[in-house]
């Protein structure tokens, strides 16, 4: 609670806290990540309705020392989440709080949803500036973790922040921004939920816009040789990648006042195709010898050059399918063609292996423009995302551990760092490398939680080098 209020006695804050309290019979009450790939059980659940109830939440985690971590939708493909403490599910803390269509910015709560604010924004001819391959997640979410979308002359979501409400572990409200507290701002930008709790984001946006997205399939040597040429075309570029059929799908979108014109697409756009891949994909497990045909059929119904015109959002988002494992890293942008070869050279390798891994597609490729987010993997360099992917058709377990294993390895060598949301097996050390403000971020933690009330396993492991079975990080994997 607030200083300047008496403190509630202990009865009186527990049955203030029971109606936001999900009950330990409840489904509620366990935790598993959109991919089905992490669980847990936290001690307690909380779903608070409002501000006030977030400021009880802390005070009964200070009188009987516990943790706390917020979660959202979870969408993270990790353990970020997870917790064995106290877990504050935030989608009801969902309120866009102003709008302001003159200055060009909205102001939300923590838990909204991209969707839910795409749709308060179009009704004031607003919408977000740039937005990633999909619109699920709380809005706090994509800010803690610096989360991106395309385009190399855009910078992460997290650059659009205009400032921040925090709930401090001692239980007062913190405003940041780039005047204001810009130390903790920055770090918060990016802070994996541990420099606070986000109660709301002041966001900058901008008048509402159309794209007009051209995609067209292309050898892999014609792309990568025209990186440079492809990449700047327009301002935003995604490419899939086919590997097993050789072949990248190149999508560029640019801003248009042309009608719209929705997407169609048999494979990506129809029940009868969401169908039936995921059944290949099911059959990939018992036999996995299928899963190069399969990729090279599911090129060649997607080959056909297609024009789509729609809302912003719509062009942006994708359709993630089915649940998955996946891992994704940041390289310099300079490195990037050397990084595609050697990735291709290595995955013709397991190809003719006949014991090589036989890894499901695409492969994601995603650009920005560098910024000033001390652990944005996007600091002080343009940058290329390249993400992989394992999905698993039905729910069911596929193998993906020696995959991404050898893919990071790859990665690495080119100076990549991972997606704060996505697993990865950095430790302090080699962070420290790759950002040149670790120790400031972790500095700016140690001053505002001390005691690391919102340190959670993660937090604990790649932050601060934590070791043991409670830190290791497999411990919420949801099949061991």
């Amino acid at each position: 609670m607030p200083p300047s209020q008496p403190p509630l006695a202990d009865h009186e804050l527990y049955n203030r806290l029971r109606p936001i309290t999900v009950p330990s019979s409840s489904p509620r009450s366990s935790f598993t990540n959109w991919g089905l790939s992490y669980t847990c059980k936290p001690l307690v659940v909380f779903e608070p309705e409002s501000e006030e109830q977030c400021e009880l939440i802390l005070e009964l985690a200070r009188r009987e020392g516990q943790k706390v971590r917020a979660a959202g939708v979870g969408h993270s493909p990790s353990d970020l989440a997870c917790t064995s403490g106290y877990m504050v599910r935030t989608e009801r803390l969902n309120r866009v709080l102003e709008v302001n269509p003159e200055k060009q910015y909205v102001t939300a709560q923590a838990g909204i949803t991209l969707n839910a604010l795409h749709a308060v924004l179009a009704e004031h001819n607003l919408a977000m500036i740039n937005v990633g391959s999909i619109s699920d997640q709380t809005l706090a979410g994509v800010v803690t973790t610096a989360t991106h979308a395309t385009g190399v002359n855009f910078r992460v979501i997290s650059t659009h922040v205009l400032s921040l409400l925090l709930l401090l572990p001692d239980g007062t409200r913190v405003h940041c921004s780039r005047t204001e507290r810009k130390d903790l701002f920055l770090a918060s930008l990016c802070g994996l939920g541990s420099t606070g709790l986000i109660l709301q984001i002041q966001l900058e946006v901008g008048p509402a816009f159309r794209l007009k997205e051209t995609q067209e399939s292309m050898p892999f040597d014609r792309v990568v040789d025209r990186l440079d040429e492809l990449s700047n075309a327009s301002e935003h570029v995604r490419m899939m990648w086919f590997p097993q059929a050789d072949v990248i799908r190149v999508s560029s979108a640019d801003r248009t006042f042309e009608r719209r014109k929705p997407a169609t697409s048999f494979l990506w756009h129809s029940i009868l195709g969401f169908h039936l891949v995921q059944f290949l994909f099911f059959l990939g497990i018992y036999f996995p010898a299928i899963n190069p045909w399969i990729c090279r059929m599911s090129a060649w119904l997607d080959r056909a050059k297609t024009v789509t015109v729609d809302d912003s959002w719509r062009v942006f988002n994708l359709d993630c399918k089915y649940p998955q494992f996946t891992t994704e890293w940041a390289i310099p942008y300079k490195n990037t063609k050397a990084c595609l070869r050697d990735l291709r050279r290595w995955l013709d390798e397991e190809h003719a292996d006949p014991n090589g891994l036989r890894p499901h597609f695409p492969l994601e490729i995603r650009f920005s423009a560098a910024d000033d987010i001390w652990l944005s993997p996007s600091y002080g360099q343009e940058t290329t995302w390249i993400g992989i992917i394992q999905y698993k058709p039905y729910g069911l377990n596929v193998p993906y551990r020696k995959l991404f294993e050898r893919f990071e390895s790859i990665m690495s060598r080119y100076g990549g760092r991972p997606h704060w949301a996505k697993a990865h097996r950095l430790r302090p050390d080699g962070l420290r490398v790759l950002y040149p403000r670790f120790d400031e971020f972790v500095r700016v933690i140690q001053d505002v939680d001390p005691q690391g009330m919102f340190r959670n396993e993660y937090v604990e492991r790649h932050l601060f080098g934590k070791e043991g079975p409670q830190y290791h990080e497999r411990v919420y994997k949801a099949l061991q």
